[in-house]
């Protein structure tokens, strides 16, 4: 241990010795690493905030609505899905005599934009969603409420005037009362505050809160049947049974839909695990940008540590044939040399990294995104350092120690 000790001081301190040529060196490897973990950092945290966003459908739910989730905008999308029939109530309720038994629940919503709500002289921005629902939709939309309650039954067949609100209303319009049980206008009607919702908090700064639920029947009152397509939840009563009620789900809405055998779906299948694919669909691009470009910075710098490496055995050959004159094995001159070219390649990792994470945070902190740490992207970096230095300074390293110490004892 000694020896071995010995033989990594001796190659600090050459390093130490040249310490510019030492950081120049070590630049590609920064740029390389910085790049790789600057871009995880970023499409990690931009992943946390996005998968916190598209969970909000419950456990073992899917939806299904009339537009995709996720949309390129072009002619040729547009084309396919602009005819599409808007899904109606009357489909939900055909579904969900079908679905009994077989589905946990099946909920419906419908939405509108832009409403103000008002409670004395406290009124919000018009930017409030509402959203009609059936009773399933709370269960479906994991919506739980923090004081007060949901809706009844009886309540959406009488069309009842009743409202429950997000934590952001809620907020807004209520200082220190008890929202439950007070009366709020909303669009120039006047609705029984029956519950407030828990918040869902936010993505990308964005909140998840802004919105009030109220009856479908009351919503259809107020806005009409047809003014927007439905929304249709499915919960599942487990994970097993997720995947076969889908496609039970797809085939009974087909037959309620009337399209015809070979012909594509006219309504769109939404779960969390289709918007994480498309997500990932989405950044695997960059994700593989960023990698070539790392790669190529990385190969970069690792023929700059070949070539320093080599300069210094150059250099320092009367010093190699001193320590074989001495004694020194092949064996000590070849590690002295590879740990010399695995410290410039660590230490140049060590910068990017800490570089990386940073500038990764900082710029995904202009999207409100959430700060993470990619260990898994550290421990890769590290790695590559280690490859990177092994397999650039093993030539070298082998050049070193092969070198004939008489021949080197006279080298000027």
């Amino acid at each position: 241990m000694n020896k071995l000790w010995e033989i990594i001081k001796v190659a600090f301190s050459s390093l130490h010795a040249n310490k510019l040529r030492s950081s120049l060196t070590m630049l590609g490897i920064i740029v390389g690493i910085f790049s790789i973990i600057s871009i995880s950092t970023i499409i990690s945290m931009l992943q946390t905030s996005i998968e916190e966003g598209v969970s909000a459908l419950g456990k073992n739910t899917f939806q299904l609505q009339k537009w995709p989730s996720v949309r390129t905008g072009s002619p040729e999308e547009r084309a396919k899905i602009r005819n599409r029939k808007d899904i109606t109530v009357e489909e939900y309720y055909r579904l969900n005599e079908k679905l009994k038994g077989v589905a946990m629940s099946v909920g419906a919503e419908q939405w509108n934009f832009g409403v103000r709500i008002k409670y004395g002289s406290e009124e919000t921005n018009p930017n409030v969603s509402i959203s009609g629902v059936t009773i399933g939709a709370f269960s479906n939309n994991n919506w739980i409420i923090e004081s007060g309650r949901e809706f009844t039954q009886n309540e959406i067949n009488s069309v009842e005037e009743v409202i429950v609100l997000g934590k952001d209303i809620a907020n807004t319009v209520f200082d220190f009362i008890n929202p439950v049980g007070q009366e709020i206008w909303m669009d120039g009607h006047k609705l029984r505050v029956i519950g407030v919702l828990e918040s869902q908090g936010a993505v990308f700064g964005q909140s998840q809160d802004n919105f009030a639920i109220i009856p479908i029947t009351t919503y259809q009152k107020y806005y009409g049947k047809r003014n927007r397509s439905v929304n249709i939840t499915v919960q599942a009563f487990d994970r097993e049974s997720y995947d076969n009620l889908i496609e039970v789900t797809e085939g009974y809405f087909r037959t309620i839909r009337k399209v015809e055998p070979g012909v594509e779906n006219d309504f769109d299948i939404r779960s969390n695990e289709q918007m994480l694919r498309q997500i990932n669909d989405i950044t695997a691009g960059v994700r593989i940008g960023s990698y070539v470009i790392a790669a190529i910075a990385l190969l970069a710098a690792g023929v700059g540590i070949m070539n320093i490496m080599l300069v210094s055995v150059t250099e320092r050959t009367k010093e190699i044939g001193i320590r074989k004159a001495i004694g020194a094995k092949k064996s000590s001159v070849l590690f002295q040399f590879l740990v010399e070219a695995v410290a410039l390649s660590l230490a140049g990792g060590f910068v990017g990294i800490i570089l990386g994470i940073a500038a990764g945070n900082i710029a995904g902190s202009f999207l409100d995104a959430k700060a993470v740490f990619p260990i898994d992207w550290v421990i890769i970096g590290f790695t590559l350092c280690v490859l990177i230095g092994v397999t650039f300074g093993t030539y070298p390293a082998y050049k070193a120690s092969n070198l004939d110490p008489i021949e080197a004892l006279r080298y000027e």
